[in-house]
């Protein structure tokens, strides 16, 4: 990896990491709306509780005055109210078991939301360990390039090493291209055979007419090794 695509990499490293906190700081909001529809729903299943102990203790009242009256039209009258009263109770009983219903489903809802964070945390965190010895790594890497940079640029002449940051400058860091094949392996234009040619001879900075990159060769290692005739 080049110079300038490590210094891309590490720069972006720091919005990698950013994401993995995101998907955590999601997963923690996720745990966090249950339970507070479990208090929404306790609070709501308490409240219910209360409406019918207070039914409930009407009716107890009415039926204690039901052995007290003494004519026809109040029995009917209480009898009335008895009815209403346990309308009343079947009523907030079926509320409270609603709740109660949902209480349960909440409760499973949380512990899977739960199970889910713990094990998001545990990815994260390996994700996060191996971002951080990518980063170790790639520092590690461009400060040895840019020793190896300093040392090849101190080889070469001033017109040279002028080229080559211009070059680099208007390519992203990316100075140089093998040509192969009778192309430029950057841009992929085919060179001019003249170009090509004298390319192959590495013996002076030629660059791509389409990129202006500068151009090196690199022979297979048949041709190197092959006779040399006598």
């Amino acid at each position: 990896m080049t110079a300038e695509r490590l210094r891309r990499r590490i720069g972006e490293l720091p919005s990698a990491q950013e994401a993995l906190d995101r998907r955590v700081a999601d997963g923690t909001a996720v745990v966090a709306g249950v339970k507070e529809r479990i208090a929404a729903n306790r609070a709501a299943r308490q409240e219910i509780e209360k409406d019918l102990a207070a039914v409930q203790t009407r009716l107890s009242k009415y039926k204690d005055q039901l052995m007290a009256v003494k004519t026809n039209k109040e029995y009917q009258a209480m009898q009335t109210e008895i009815s209403v009263a346990e309308q009343a109770v079947r009523s907030q009983e079926d509320r409270l078991l609603d709740r109660m219903e949902e209480t349960d489903a909440l409760a499973t809802e949380l512990k899977a939301a739960e199970a889910a964070l713990k094990a998001e945390q545990a990815e994260v965190a390996r994700e996060k360990q191996a971002l951080e010895a990518e980063l170790g790594s790639n520092e590690q890497e461009l400060q040895r390039l840019a020793g190896e940079r300093a040392r090849v640029a101190g080889l070469l002449s001033p017109a040279a090493l002028a080229l080559f940051e211009h070059v680099a400058r208007h390519r992203r860091g990316l100075a140089l291209s093998e040509a192969r094949e009778g192309h430029c392996t950057q841009c992929h234009v085919r060179l001019r055979p003249q170009v090509y040619n004298e390319v192959r001879r590495n013996e002076g900075l030629l660059q791509c007419e389409s990129c202006s990159r500068i151009l090196y060769f690199i022979p297979s290692p048949a041709a190197s090794h092959a006779p040399q005739a006598s």
